[in-house]
């Protein structure tokens, strides 16, 4: 069965394309690097001491976040989200896990708490304090598209806007060589179930079982610069949302499941029921 959600806001964050804005001129070819060029973003959500410890993971998640609730005008302790990486932050991970190895005594708390998955949607909540339900999804390749699922399906279901972060990291030391990520990357939608006066596309969607399923490849100036990152799964569905163009696209929840996307800009018509 076809639904139909809206995309209200969208954000976006790498040191190459550190906004949206930079990021949709880029793949319409019409690139003007940033005047300033950050490692991060900082975290301004967060008090000072808090600040300082957050991992990139939390910084890059942070800012789309936050970007994507002021372009839908949305107050963000009011929001349900859902969170995704595929990895979570395996920076960290390999720290505590060299630690542990060597000198076990001297495991950090703090780094601990870094390491877990949900780490960047704890952080997110307390910074807005915001006291509603989120869900963190993990889906290996697939977690793009799964977490995407999950997000459209809450706003259908709860008829109420949800907020989307999706993000991953550099991967280094052992795990590095089993769960592969290059640069820094975070993405952000906020997700309606009907329109509003700051919406920018109209989505409808629906799932299938697709034995021979080939998702939608990126083709825009992105696809060198992220394509090593293990989010580069966002980078078809941006494209389009960049492009401002009726498109469909095909992305894979998993190896036989198809997430099928009718992408159109809105202008205030067709917004019936699908």
């Amino acid at each position: 069965m076809r639904q139909r959600i809206f995309v209200d806001g969208i954000a976006f964050w790498s040191p190459q394309r550190p906004s949206w804005e930079h990021a949709r001129a880029a793949c319409n070819g019409d690139y003007r690097p940033p005047t300033t060029a950050a490692a991060r973003p900082t975290p301004t959500l967060l008090a000072p001491t808090e600040r300082r410890r957050a991992p990139d993971s939390v910084a890059v998640a942070l800012e789309v976040a936050a970007r994507a609730c002021e372009q839908a005008e949305l107050d963000p302790t009011t929001l349900c989200s859902v969170f995704a990486s595929t990895h979570g932050d395996l920076v960290v991970t390999d720290s505590v896990c060299e630690t542990l190895a060597k000198t076990p005594l001297l495991t950090s708390p703090t780094k601990f708490h870094n390491s877990v998955h949900n780490a960047a949607a704890g952080y997110w909540t307390i910074g807005v304090q915001c006291l509603r339900p989120y869900t963190a999804v993990s889906a290996w390749h697939y977690t793009f598209a799964a977490a995407l699922l999950e997000a459209a399906t809450q706003a259908v279901v709860q008829q109420e806007p949800i907020l989307y972060v999706a993000y991953d990291i550099a991967a280094r030391g052992p795990l590095g060589t089993m769960a592969q990520s290059a640069g820094l990357l975070g993405t952000a939608l906020v997700l309606a179930p009907g329109p509003s006066n700051t919406t920018i596309a109209q989505l409808d969607w629906f799932t299938r079982h697709n034995a021979a399923l080939t998702a939608t490849a990126s083709d825009s100036p992105l696809t060198p610069i992220l394509a090593g990152n293990a989010m580069h799964g966002c980078l078809p569905l941006l494209e389009a949302l960049a492009a401002g163009s009726h498109r469909n696209l095909s992305l894979a929840v998993s190896a036989q499941l198809e997430l099928a996307l009718e992408l159109r800009p809105h202008n205030g018509e067709n917004t019936q029921t699908p």
